[in-house]
């Protein structure tokens, strides 16, 4: 194991080289860059990248690498979990702000089981390649006393670890105003009304429905505020089983954007041929619009 992980650290600079999504911004419209990350993170490299494998090593260099590009300060969390090591890769927008906004989504996966890669294309690689796009347009905008924390959090299969050791590890440097979770954001599968298939859920988006609905004139989607309008689904997801659990508890405000789970979430068939690109793309749009809003 320890020969395979020092290859894979090789290998890597070699791979993000022939990996068409590390290319620049002008190079590549958005669609396409998802497409690529996507397709980077599913890739057998990575097979799977369960938390502490050696593809969770090589995701987590990818991403340093493409968050180091975008222009951010950028730095490795390392932290343990049980028997394990997992590493958070954070990246800051330049200057000093009095409070920031996190905006995170997690890159585990569930890895490969008896030979089968688990490829999590939906969970979560739709919400890194989110995330990478928000952190290359989203820097110019912070002006005033706001600035954005991107956080690509490793452990959410570790009982949410990663997100509970940032938060532990960063409060204090970078006291948040707000936590912004992108988890499961690529799939058209499972819309909230099937009259409408361009859809988006907002949980925790209550409170800036004004900005939200605002944000939405141009993508135009179907956006809900709970998860599929059952209390106690809305209140699981929102409250225990995804990252901005221990932001809430620590009584930060929180919102998590998802297109709810499919029959392929954590299968082997969660594959980047599932994904609606162009829709993440809207989704996107949308999540941009709004965190200009709150800057």
């Amino acid at each position: 194991m320890k020969r395979q992980r020092i290859f894979l650290l090789f290998l890597l600079p070699a791979a993000l080289l022939l990996r068409p999504g590390v290319l620049s911004a002008q190079t590549f419209d958005r669609e396409t860059e998802l497409r690529a990350e996507v397709g980077f993170l599913c890739d057998s490299l990575c097979a799977g990248r369960a938390f502490g494998s050696a593809g969770a090593q090589a995701s987590t260099l990818y991403l340093l690498r493409q968050l180091r590009d975008a222009g951010l300060r950028t730095t490795v969390q390392s932290f343990s979990a049980g028997e394990r090591i997992g590493h958070n890769v954070v990246a800051v927008t330049p200057g000093w702000y009095r409070r920031y906004i996190v905006v995170g989504a997690y890159f585990d996966a569930i890895g490969t089981l008896e030979g089968r890669i688990y490829p999590g294309a939906d969970a979560n690689a739709s919400g890194v390649a989110a995330l990478l796009a928000l952190a290359r347009e989203l820097p110019a905008c912070c002006r005033g006393e706001v600035g954005i924390v991107f956080v690509a959090f490793d452990g959410h299969n570790a009982d949410l670890s990663g997100a509970r050791a940032f938060l532990d590890g960063y409060r204090r440097q970078y006291p948040p105003a707000l936590m912004v979770n992108l988890d499961l954001l690529g799939s058209s599968l499972a819309p909230v009304h099937a009259a409408q298939p361009d859809y988006l859920i907002a949980l925790g988006g209550e409170p800036y429905r004004p900005a939200l609905e605002a944000a939405n004139r141009g993508p135009r989607l179907d956006l809900s505020y709970d998860y599929y309008g059952s209390d106690a689904f809305t209140d699981v997801f929102y409250r225990r089983i995804s990252d901005q659990r221990w932001f809430l508890e620590a009584g930060i405000p929180a919102v998590m954007f998802t297109s709810g789970i499919t029959e392929h979430t954590n299968k082997t068939s969660d594959t980047p041929s599932t994904l609606d690109y162009e829709l993440l793309d809207r989704r996107i749009d949308l999540i941009s619009a709004w965190l200009r809003a709150q800057l």
